[in-house]
């Protein structure tokens, strides 16, 4: 029993209570079939809606194949439903319903399980669902899918920062350690986060949290770079920051703040070649061209079309010149450059 507290007792507004009534009616009358079954066989003040909600957002019942938006939707007719009928008691008792025989009473029972399909939440919803009741993201991380442009845009992140104050102590005698107080860096990640205060001279100022893919870094905001953030400087919200280096001894390593700007992944310039009945001779020109091109500092993706068929191609280094070469090659009709 004790990994399923060390679990469910980590969900915010899941007590330990609620997770011994779990655990103890699973273990006396086995698995929960479906979401409904669970409801109906999990009553008490232990399990509450507001802890059924947090369970919901978490993904504590997604192997249930029912969507967290469909469960967030019918969780609290469902327990309404059943709390009703447990009050007044489907048989023996005389209502409204009981009025058209049985046939109505089935059909009362079936609607008090009807669960309202609802297509699932984004991505991020997700996962921000789930930071806000486990403290961390499960399922994944709302920044994967920036990973590559943020790498491109920053020059630190927070691992490489948590690891300068033991850099420092362990350097060796002579050589210059690879960060240095007051040194300019761009980092990037999701506030989570914003402390206001104000100094002695009544200027606003903020110490910002920070969290990228690696961990959090705080973040130092005086009042001239709070104001210029402007609407920026929200949670949730994904923030580039230009700032310098703040080493003290015995102390986290944080940012001072120059500036702060939302983050917005670099446009993708694509490439599209239709070589629909090209002659094969030109098409082995193209793909000699396009391995030719391709190199370290590639900045275009390419992608052939033949028939209505796309075909990735890898990426290249081009300029307008080469752009130029493969129209002359395959013909300008057959080439659009265009950004995504």
């Amino acid at each position: 029993m004790a990994k399923y507290v060390l679990v469910f007792g980590s969900i915010k507004n899941v007590g330990v209570a609620a997770v011994d009534s779990i655990v103890e009616e699973r273990t006396k009358h086995g698995p929960f079939e479906d979401f409904p079954s669970f409801c109906e066989r999990i009553q008490g003040e232990a399990v509450n809606k507001k802890c059924i909600e947090s369970l919901i957002k978490a993904g504590a019942f997604d192997e249930m194949q029912e969507t967290r938006a469909t469960l967030m939707a019918s969780f609290e007719t469902i327990l309404d439903s059943i709390q009703a009928s447990n009050k007044k008691g489907l048989e023996g008792q005389v209502s409204m319903f009981d009025l058209g025989g049985e046939q109505e009473k089935k059909k009362l029972s079936e609607m008090k399980y009807t669960l309202l399909k609802q297509e699932e939440y984004s991505k991020k919803e997700l996962l921000f669902m789930e930071k806000e009741m486990l403290g961390l993201y499960i399922s994944g991380h709302p920044l994967e899918n920036l990973r590559q442009e943020i790498e491109e845009q920053t020059t630190i992140n927070s691992l490489q920062i948590h690891q300068i104050t033991e850099q420092m102590e362990n350097i060796e005698e002579g050589k210059l350690p690879e960060y240095r107080d007051g040194q300019n860096v761009t980092y990037a990640g999701i506030i989570t986060s914003i402390k206001k205060k104000y100094t002695k001279n009544n200027k606003i100022m903020a110490f910002v949290t920070v969290e990228d893919l690696y961990g959090q870094v705080e973040i130092i905001v005086f009042e001239n770079a709070y104001l210029a953030a402007g609407d920026s400087l929200i949670n949730d919200n994904t923030v580039l920051v230009k700032g310098r280096l703040s080493i003290r001894e015995d102390e986290e390593t944080k940012i001072v703040a120059n500036q702060i700007t939302s983050f917005s992944a670099k446009k993708q310039t694509i490439v599209s070649i239709d070589i629909t009945d090209l002659p094969e001779s030109e098409k082995e020109k193209l793909r000699g061209a396009i391995h030719y091109f391709n190199g370290e500092r590639n900045n275009m993706q390419v992608q052939v079309i033949e028939k209505g068929q796309i075909k990735p191609c890898g990426t290249i280094f081009a300029t307008p010149e080469i752009i130029e070469q493969f129209k002359e090659l395959v013909g300008e009709n057959r080439v659009v450059v265009e950004e995504r």
